[in-house]
């Protein structure tokens, strides 16, 4: 499943990524994915702090730096800013994710770099943006995820708001970052013109609240938290099967409802007056729950999941991990991808998504070590020679 030749839609762009953690990593790894060439640029000796991070196995590392080389680079000198310039000279997008004005502090400001490159793509993901009055404060992606409306919603009504389980702001705020970016490309195959993408993490993650704002505005509905439920949306919820699984089913469509009706063999459901369109199933939305769950529990999972597909019920599973490497539609669609891996040998892990159907993406190597392509990556770009590398490290530039 790996090669090292890209094929991928990004092929033949170069991108220097400066971030560190999953807010601007994130945007390279996708890119990468794509068949970009992506530079990691990390400081020396020190590198990024993902490379440590993971639940006592260290392999959070091999999965977001994939696709990438490493180089190391000490930003905050004159000689590696040099460095950097001369390296933006030759590429097409830089992302960084510092507390803004950390790159105007070390002289690689957008138009300093522009000098070097009209066309450069400045890719800038942070908490609150470049400008605003919040700017200059530390965003981390749980931060943004509160203010930007997501924390409120999620959990259950009694309790306090709850995390989504992973760094999902972060990676709200990376994806936009990588749509703004190609935007940014196609405006500069039409004119030439280079410009910068400030992608905030905040904004990233209001930009999926739906339509929470007009609902306020326009109808002073403020949505609170609704726990495993659609609030009058019914059927819509988890439900218990005999062998301790839980599935998630959505039945609230009158043709969906009324097939569900006939795989718990209970037809009469369509004519009660409590459930009998959506409006009333809404309203008596818990009741509804009640009579579905007592059904769902007699059945162990897969005998209940086969019924409802085979009359086209929508519902699957809660999935973990080892569900995910058992089923057939993950195996079919390679969904999940064996990579070879120094430390781990064969190393499982998401493959890459979207699927174009002419130029797909690949993962052709996981995460690098810490500079382990200066000598070829200096080299190409800077005509640096073996001896030079050595004075630099030396100098702790690289």
């Amino acid at each position: 499943m790996t090669t090292t030749d890209s094929t991928g839609a990004l092929a033949g762009l170069r991108v220097l990524e400066l971030g560190t953690l999953i807010a601007g990593p994130f945007c390279g790894q996708l890119m990468g994915d794509m068949g970009a060439e992506v530079i990691k640029v990390e400081a020396p000796k020190v590198g990024d702090p993902m490379r440590d991070w993971g639940r006592g196995i260290k392999v959070w590392w091999p999965l977001i730096a994939r696709n990438k080389k490493s180089v190391t680079l000490n930003l905050r000198e004159t000689p590696g800013q040099t460095m950097l310039k001369n390296m933006v000279a030759q590429s097409d997008i830089l992302i960084e994710n510092f507390r803004p004005g950390t790159m105007e502090k070390w002289g690689l400001s957008y138009a300093e770099l522009a000098q070097h490159n009209p066309g450069l793509i400045m890719v800038r993901v942070s908490g609150f943006g470049q400008t605003g009055p919040y700017a200059q404060r530390a965003g981390y992606g749980s931060v943004g995820e509160a203010m930007g409306g997501l924390r409120y919603v999620t959990g259950d009504p009694d309790r306090i708001p709850s995390r989504a389980g992973i760094s999902i702001g972060d990676s709200l705020a990376a994806t936009f970052a990588c749509v703004g970016a190609l935007s940014a490309l196609h405006h500069r195959h039409q004119t030439g013109e280079g410009q910068v993408v400030d992608s905030a993490i905040y904004e990233a993650v209001l930009a999926v609240m739906e339509s929470t704002i007009p609902e306020y505005t326009q109808g002073g509905f403020v949505r609170e938290r609704s726990g495993s439920i659609l609030p009058k949306t019914a059927p819509s919820n988890v439900y218990p099967t005999a062998d301790g699984d839980m599935i998630v089913m959505g039945a609230n469509q009158p043709n969906t409802f009324a097939r569900l009706t006939q795989a718990m063999g209970q037809p009469e459901l369509l004519t009660d007056p409590r459930f009998c369109d959506h409006i009333s199933r809404g309203e008596n939305q818990q009741t509804l729950d009640e009579v579905i769950g007592e059904w769902s529990v007699t059945l162990p999972a897969e005998e209940l999941l086969g019924r409802l597909t085979e009359l086209g019920v929508p519902a699957g599973k809660i999935y973990r991990a080892p569900d995910m490497l058992e089923d057939e539609q993950f195996k079919a669609r390679d969904t999940i991808i064996d990579v070879t891996n120094k430390t781990f040998g064969k190393l499982k892990m998401q493959g890459v998504f979207p699927r174009l159907s002419a130029t797909p993406g690949s993962v052709r190597w996981t995460g690098p070590e810490l500079g382990e392509h200066n000598a070829e990556v200096y080299a190409e770009l800077l005509n640096i020679t073996a001896a030079e590398l050595v004075q630099l490290e030396q100098a702790g530039t690289i």
